[in-house]
């Protein structure tokens, strides 16, 4: 098998570089292709000073055809070498991310989100004929439907001070000491995002260690996140001026690793324990008591790890939602056991929940909940 050139970037065309890399060989693929934005004229603020928009010859096509063509191809190769449970994200405009979706299906990928960047310090639509553009998409897919991707969701709670992460998502625009420069002022890149941006991307869908490609790095704000983030990159890039100021970039930042790169782990990622598990290794015993939060409900264990109350018998759930009258219920968080507890006064008794019971068993397991 040909060895990833791991944490490298490579000069050149990225479709040839991609079919180079072993077929379903890396973990993400996020890309930043060509807007094809076919910006006609001269582009000027209110003072008269020019907008510096993106003119160069990359993004430039002659047709949609063209353009279709070329999506297609760096698709197909992009497909081939990620993992079955790999996924990729595509940022564009309304210029092209429409087009982009349209051949991710033709191709067999499950579009499972799109996320709207809304820009925080949008330019300024200066004709004043139309709207001021604000945002852009991103969409994240797998290979397939079935398939199976990192998501680390409870992270993402975290990060949005523990309310389920939306999508969308409002960041603002590469500037100020972020924005990588030539020697003369000017911008070293027109489109540069904002390493907030791709810190969100990689941080939901990869691991530490994972492999990430990005098939037009421009000036690296992947591989920088990447490196702080403890994942590995190969970054494709056809021009050598970007390629420079990626390099130097990343150079620059120092490796995170250990506790820094761990996130909150998904609980629907830990393996399942069963209530009956504890009642066989003897961390709840047959006739114990359950209690509910308050200590008003109680309910009694049965051998097979069911309890009952005095109307019904039935999984930690199904009682749970029962005795509320609910249609649904955690058990593993409602019911609770009396654990002894020392204070200045003797021996007392508290409530716990059987959650903490759970997280004992998985500690056993080689993960911690």
């Amino acid at each position: 098998m040909t060895k990833l050139p791991l944490n490298e970037i490579i000069l050149g065309d990225s479709i040839k570089g991609m079919y180079a890399l072993p077929a379903e060989s890396v973990d993400l693929v996020f890309a930043d292709p060509p807007y094809n934005l076919q910006l006609g004229g001269n582009l000027n603020r209110p003072d008269n000073s020019v907008v510096n928009g993106v003119t160069e010859e990359w993004d430039r096509f002659d047709t949609m055809d063209a353009y279709d063509l070329f999506t297609h191809d760096w698709l197909n190769a992009a497909r081939r070498i990620l993992k079955p449970n790999g996924a990729i994200w595509v940022i564009g405009s309304y210029h092209n991310i429409f087009r982009v979706g349209g051949v991710l299906q033709d191709q067999g990928f499950w579009i499972r989100n799109d996320i709207i960047w809304r820009k925080t310090n949008p330019m300024p639509n200066f004709r004043g004929t139309r709207f001021t553009n604000a945002h852009e998409t991103l969409i994240w897919a797998t290979k397939t439907e079935d398939a199976k991707p990192t998501f680390n969701y409870d992270a993402m709670k975290m990060m949005n001070d523990g309310v389920q992460m939306r999508s969308d998502w409002t960041l603002p625009i590469c500037t100020g000491r972020e924005r990588l420069k030539k020697s003369d002022g000017t911008k070293a890149h027109p489109t540069q995002k904002p390493e907030s941006l791709l810190h969100r991307v990689l941080l939901s869908t990869t691991n530490p260690g994972d492999v990430v490609v990005d098939p037009f790095f421009g000036t690296g704000t992947t591989g920088a996140v990447a490196k702080k983030l403890g994942r590995h990159f190969i970054g494709f890039e056809r021009e050598e001026e970007y390629l420079i100021h990626a390099r130097r970039r990343i150079e620059s930042i120092k490796v995170g690793s250990g506790v820094a790169v761990k996130v909150t782990e998904s609980k629907r990622a830990l393996p399942r324990v069963a209530f009956g598990v504890l009642v066989e290794r003897g961390m709840v015993n047959p006739g114990d008591t359950l209690y509910s939060p308050n200590g008003r409900i109680t309910a009694r264990v049965r051998a097979d790890g069911s309890i009952a109350v005095p109307d019904a018998s039935g999984s930690i759930h199904k009682i749970g939602a029962h005795v509320q009258k609910a249609p649904a219920c955690n058990g593993w968080t409602y019911w609770h056991f009396e654990q002894g507890v020392k204070n200045n006064d003797g021996r007392t008794t508290s409530l716990v929940p059987i959650d903490i019971l759970r997280a004992r068993v998985r500690e056993t397991m080689g993960v911690l909940a």
